[in-house]
């Protein structure tokens, strides 16, 4: 049951948005009472946070998988196939990352959002450590994590909702040569 309400909510963000997706809403796309949806969630927010957290470990899920078959390659490899992953993954309904990126933050203070940045971060560390004689000397890798975690993830998502007249593989393209530049020894 409880994922049968999930897939609602999911579709009924997607169909309205945040703000038209009720609990009817997601009820009747359930095909359940109200009543019946109230014993497995209180209230809209508990089964929006329950969406997006499933959505969150989905992704993190697809971008570890392709990394872990790919730890033994060179840098600009993984780079380029943990973007298209990711690329891939966020690549939903435009109306369900809306919701997602302007709403998820505010119902449980960004800890779903904090926590995806973070396994993929603990994925990138783990991958640039055995990679580190290849990268820049001069900048902590926390700290190279952390800015090219939520460099690509902002860029992308903002592709994604702008939808800029950029073609897809020219902005990947791109963003490979940004993190890539930013990661590479000075010469």
């Amino acid at each position: 049951m409880v994922e049968r309400i999930l897939d609602a909510g999911r579709e009924t963000l997607t169909e309205y948005g945040y703000e038209g997706a009720s609990t009817s809403r997601i009820a009747t796309a359930a095909g359940i009472s109200p009543g019946s949806l109230y014993q497995y969630f209180p209230h809209k927010d508990a089964i929006v946070s329950a969406v997006l957290e499933r959505y969150s470990d989905a992704l993190v899920s697809r971008v570890t998988t392709e990394m872990a078959g790919r730890f033994d390659q060179p840098v600009p490899v993984i780079v380029r196939a943990t973007l298209i992953a990711l690329f891939d993954g966020l690549d939903v309904e435009p109306a369900f990352l809306r919701a997602a990126v302007e709403h998820g933050t505010r119902l449980d203070d960004g800890r779903t959002l904090t926590a995806f940045e973070q396994r993929i971060g603990e994925l990138v560390f783990a991958y640039l450590t055995t990679h580190r004689p290849a990268l820049r000397p001069d900048i902590p890798l926390d700290t190279a994590v952390w800015l090219s975690v939520r460099t690509v993830e902002h860029l992308t998502v903002r592709y994604l909702l702008d939808q800029p007249p950029i073609p897809q593989e020219q902005f990947l393209g791109e963003l490979t040569t940004l993190v890539l530049n930013y990661l590479k020894p000075a010469s």
